[in-house]
């Protein structure tokens, strides 16, 4: 084809000057954004109240949504969505939404020139947090198109999230000349607790590792350490372990003992102590030193010394972490009282998620779906004692009443497994720290104390296999830095103790006589109304005091199976109990009442692991649009505080 005429070729290239394409994005209205220049930029200070803790400090206008003044900027549907959007997907993915979205609404500029955000870290965030959105009935945000406003590595992209692993990637070199099993005992940072986790996590690479559990309300990791001869992975009949520390901000001698126990721990094990060795060899344990780092913040701010009775102690969505479970003791009571109903894994009422769940709650409750915990400890103070479940009075009423659960015998055997070899909880003066508790050998039925509901005991003993108890380190909540190093000679030995008590009771595999697993298959043990059932691999755990029980395998489809165990007094090894199930005959398979207790939705991810309960999700009845074609329950407060409808925030 010939070329075209000289005439021709410039009325062209004048109509494409007068009217240009759209090289670069367009917004849901349709208009054209398009970047400044890389050459012409001008750098000015980030002043954006939401974005303040961004990874960097300078922007510049226009932004990539074609904002050219700050004004603009925080008066866009864009800008009031980042603002709510931790509240709106009840902490959820916070902080790093936001930081991604101010990566968009107020782009970095560095030397004159505009960076964009990195699209794989968009991806992840949208692959992870899709879900949150879909909860509230809300499309994920045009603004966050990872084709669109992001780009790739080799394009020189960053990582707007940096901030949050700021500080937390680098090793903290230890003081000259001193070994690598040296422990610190001083007071740790969040940051400088991070460190410390994954510094031992890599000096014991082959017997722990670091995990998250989720994300507190202000955006920190809810960091583990795990240790076991396998990291990472369920062995067969090995028992899973926990210890939580830090529930309460401002009581913080259960966090530096975690992460004091975690340094034992790997530096025990590579000088070949041979208890300790043998523990990590056959257990496997998980220790989260914080599972309340915000609230930690503010009582650090104020220090040790000077921190209040409770500031610090609630979240910071101001709720305390342990009345925030769901109350599932008031349902056991009633249960208790029907003849033949299940009073174990009690499924988590519906009418629960319609209040204020902390995000911190919603990853502990997650996590003991996920592995099938048989022990576990909550470390605490304001005291020195040992209290185990019930914490809720079987009358509301009572502030104090003695209210036992079945396994009476059992958790009183648990708490003397940590207060009896603890020299202080052992001392004969009434005078001390928790000298009234002395006459009750410094252990005590958590109700018997005081009465209070929504606890994490309670929650575990009930709605999981796990029995657990609390722990009051002593009466002072933030201790001074010099008594830390006396706390952690006090505790130690308490600590492995409990740990190894794990190993009392009975346990074995449930399978068909085909030698295939049964999951979900329940442990019955006559005279104690509690259940536990098996995990995938059928294998189970069933803590028991010695003596003589009649122990009593079923599940659906299968004839039951009765044994007698004895359990000598002196045994500290569990005894191996196996079951073979035989299928029931040829008809309609026979359900046992109660077993089966499914939701059409889980609030916590989905299915657990165990087959445990899922529960009916609050939200979902929000994800449909309405016969009669309404907006989503928020839609009102966005046209509210804006003249701008943004209806890209609509998936109908």
């Amino acid at each position: 084809m010939p070329p075209p005429p000289p005439l021709l070729l410039l009325t062209v290239l004048v109509f494409a000057a007068a009217r240009p394409g759209c090289e670069f994005e367009r917004n849901p209205a349709g208009e054209c954004h398009r970047p400044p220049a890389a050459d012409s930029v001008t750098c000015v200070d980030l002043q954006l109240r939401t974005c303040s803790d961004a990874a960097y400090n300078h922007t510049t206008f226009p932004t990539l949504l074609q904002h050219r003044s700050w004004e603009v900027v925080e008066a866009s549907s864009e800008y009031i969505l980042l603002s709510v959007l931790h509240q709106l997907l009840e902490g959820q993915c916070n902080p790093d939404l936001r930081l991604l979205g101010c990566a968009v609404l107020a782009p970095r500029c560095e030397g004159g020139r505009v960076r964009r955000p990195c699209r794989h870290i968009c991806e992840g965030l949208r692959e992870a947090c899709q879900p949150a959105f879909d909860a509230i009935d809300m499309a994920w945000p045009y603004f966050l198109d990872c084709h669109r406003y992001f780009t790739s590595e080799d394009e020189g992209c960053y990582d707007p999230l940096e901030k949050l692993r700021g500080g937390l990637e680098a090793d903290e070199a230890l003081p000259s000349g001193l070994p690598p099993t040296f422990i610190r005992f001083s007071h740790h940072s969040y940051a400088q607790m991070v460190r410390v986790l994954r510094r031992t996590a890599s000096r014991c690479a082959h017997v722990a590792r670091t995990y998250s559990i989720g994300r507190s309300f202000d955006g920190r990791e809810l960091l583990v350490i795990e240790f076991s001869s396998r990291p990472g992975q369920h062995e067969l009949m090995e028992p899973e372990v926990k210890l939580i520390g830090n529930i309460h901000g401002n009581e913080v001698a259960g966090r530096e003992m975690l992460i004091y126990l975690a340094q034992y721990l790997c530096s025990e094990y590579l000088l070949g102590n041979p208890r300790i060795q043998r523990l990590l060899n056959t257990t496997r344990i998980h220790l989260l030193p914080s599972m309340n780092p915000d609230g930690y913040e503010v009582a650090a701010a104020e220090g040790a010394g000077y921190n209040g009775w409770t500031s610090g102690r609630q979240n910071a969505q101001n709720l305390d972490l342990n009345r925030n479970f769901p109350d599932l003791t008031s349902e056991y009571y009633r249960l208790a009282e029907t003849r033949g109903a299940r009073s174990d894994h009690i499924p988590i009422p519906q009418h629960y998620w319609w209040g204020k769940v902390a995000p911190e709650t919603k990853a502990i409750m997650k996590w003991t779906q996920t592995i099938p915990f048989v022990l576990s400890a909550s470390l605490h103070g304001g005291d020195l004692v040992v209290s185990y479940p019930f914490d809720f009075s079987k009358h509301p009423q009572e502030e104090k009443m003695f209210s036992p659960t079945p396994d009476e015998k059992m958790f009183k055997l648990l708490s003397r497994a940590y207060a009896d070899v603890h020299p202080m909880m052992m001392d004969r003066s009434e005078n001390r720290c928790g000298g009234n508790f002395l006459k009750r050998g410094s252990i005590i039925n958590g109700a018997d104390w005081y009465s209070f509901t929504g606890g994490m005991s309670d929650f575990n003993y009930l709605h999981t296999n796990c029995f657990e108890i609390t722990v009051e380190l002593g009466c002072v909540k933030f201790p001074p830095e010099e008594a830390l190093y006396t706390l952690w000679q006090h505790n130690k030995e308490s600590l492995l103790n409990f740990v190894e008590t794990v190993h009392r009771g009975i346990k074995g595999v449930v399978m068909d006589k085909f030698g295939k697993p049964i999951k979900n298959a329940r442990i019955l043990v006559k005279g104690i109304r509690h259940d536990i059932t098996t995990a995938p691999d059928g294998d189970y755990w069933r803590l028991l005091p010695p003596g003589t029980h009649i122990v009593i395998a079923q599940a659906p489809g299968y004839t039951r199976v009765i044994k007698k165990v004895i359990l000598p007094a002196r045994m500290k090894r569990a005894g191996r109990v196996d079951f073979i199930l035989q299928p029931l005959g040829v008809g309609p398979r026979n359900s046992l009442h109660g077993l089966q207790r499914t939701g059409p939705h889980d609030p916590l991810g989905g299915a657990s692991s165990l087959g445990e309960a899922t529960e009916p999700d609050p939200l979902r009845a929000r994800r449909q649009p309405s016969a009669d074609g309404s907006k989503p329950w928020w839609w009102s407060y966005f046209t509210s505080l804006s003249t701008h409808r943004p209806r890209w925030l609509l998936k109908y």
